[in-house]
């Protein structure tokens, strides 16, 4: 998976990309298919608490999913946005398996059971 982190307005650290890298790569954990995760990365004037916003958009085979938050940090801002994108890869990865047929009934897993 390729990720490529941009910032408005504003240079991130070596240390934040790091973070963002490490955790935006576990969702391909959850699906093998994510070909590209575009992170922004945003401070919102006036300066406030809750004033960095992160925006994930991860490119899947057939689909694009979108995630978006705002925090006091940016590695809180992010690892709300990979929680959710979390949620959302794996409702699509069962959504496609109940398409393709792969789901299992509750006779076949007795037969595993056994």
């Amino acid at each position: 998976m390729e990720i490529t982190i941009q910032s408005i307005h504003f240079e991130a650290s070596k240390k934040l990309e790091a973070f963002i890298q490490k955790k935006v790569s576990r969702l391909s954990k959850f699906y093998d298919d994510v070909r590209l995760a575009d992170v922004t990365l945003k401070v919102v004037k006036p300066e406030t608490n809750d004033n960095k916003d992160a925006s994930i958009r991860l490119l899947l085979s057939r689909t694009d999913l979108f995630a978006h938050e705002t925090a006091d940090t940016f590695e809180a801002a992010v690892d709300k946005c990979v929680n959710k994108l979390e949620r959302q890869v794996v409702k699509h990865k069962e959504k496609q398996r109940s398409k393709n047929g792969n789901t299992l009934s509750d006779t076949d897993t007795d037969i595993f059971q056994a």
